[in-house]
């Protein structure tokens, strides 16, 4: 099969294309041959070395498409069956294998591309709104990056939950994406919204802010919090948060910090099917619109990185195979 293999950390240049074996599903395990795989920060992060992991390896992560062969032991799934993953180690291929409690079914009212650009992007942004910060009706909620994939599809969800959305955006253009997902105020740029998010709240600030912009952001975000608010930093698309003096907390109100990854919150397979059950419904029902914002061969990784990486981008980038 073909699969994009790096050797060492760094730029998208160590990105290589090419054939190497494809793996067999060993017992307990399913075999997938993959329609489309999603590009995400971690892959970037992977590839720099920001999470160090062993090398060579077969980058992504995430992915879906149809099992291909079922390893002894597993039952609930047959060749045929279209699934869906957010946590399968090389995923940038064209065939994925782990074990069957990596994947989820997905539904006939769910393409192949949308639930490649959803699984990782929904699950987390599921998370965000109902355990990291439960999202509850009028809740005044200040989104970062808002025409971005995770952005998008938390703007909808916060809708669904009844909460007033404002949100950042870099561009016009990101604008009018990120108001057509429902946000009821967005702002261009990066400079003014700590005072704009108190505009939109009669000066008490927001309940929450999720930020996975990071550095660029972050101090501005505490500025933008109401007393005993919580402030989500899931991300660094900016750039890492350097340490900072938790008295600053204090100083805003008794704030509320946490910094969590998805990978907790899907902790085992029925957690996972819980989150996706209701993504996939949502998508099913049209209150959740998946936008796929670029598509690539996969033997053009590097330049989706790239593309990522600068923002240039809206919505969810998948890779065909």
């Amino acid at each position: 099969m073909n699969a994009i293999r790096i050797t060492a950390n760094g730029g998208p240049e160590v990105l290589q294309y090419g054939e190497i074996e494809a793996p067999e599903a060993g017992p307990g395990a399913l075999a997938v041959q993959i329609a489309a795989a999603g590009v995400n920060f971690i892959d970037i992060y992977h590839r720099q070395g920001v999470y160090p992991l062993p090398l060579p390896r077969v980058l992504g992560l995430e992915g879906a498409g149809r099992v291909i062969a079922v390893g002894d032991g597993v039952s609930g799934f047959a060749v045929g069956d279209r699934v869906a993953w957010l946590d399968v180690d090389g995923s940038y291929a064209e065939v994925a294998v782990d074990t069957w409690d990596k994947f989820i079914p997905v539904p006939a009212a769910v393409s192949d591309e949308q639930a490649a650009a959803v699984t990782l992007q929904g699950l987390t942004a599921h998370a965000l709104a109902t355990d990291v910060y439960r999202i509850e009706p009028n809740d005044a909620v200040l989104i970062h990056a808002g025409a971005g994939g995770v952005g998008l599809l938390l703007t909808q969800i916060a809708k669904v939950k009844g909460a007033r959305v404002i949100t950042t955006v870099s561009t016009p253009d990101k604008a009018a994406l990120s108001r057509a997902a429902g946000a009821d105020e967005v702002v261009v740029g990066y400079d003014d919204f700590p005072a704009r998010a108190r505009d939109f709240t009669a000066g008490a600030g927001v309940h929450v802010v999720y930020d996975g912009v990071g550095a660029a952001t972050f101090d501005g975000s505490l500025e933008s919090i109401r007393r005993r608010g919580m402030m989500v930093l899931f991300g660094g698309a900016s750039g890492q948060v350097p340490p900072f003096d938790i008295q600053r907390l204090n100083k805003h109100g008794s704030l509320r910090l946490t910094r969590p990854k998805v990978y907790d919150f899907v902790g085992d397979h029925d957690e996972m099917l819980a989150r996706a059950a209701d993504v996939f419904g949502w998508i099913a029902d049209g209150r959740l619109d998946v936008r796929i914002g670029g598509r690539y061969p996969l033997a053009q990784a590097a330049q989706a990185q790239e593309d990522l990486a600068a923002r240039k981008t809206t919505g969810k980038l998948v890779l065909i195979p």
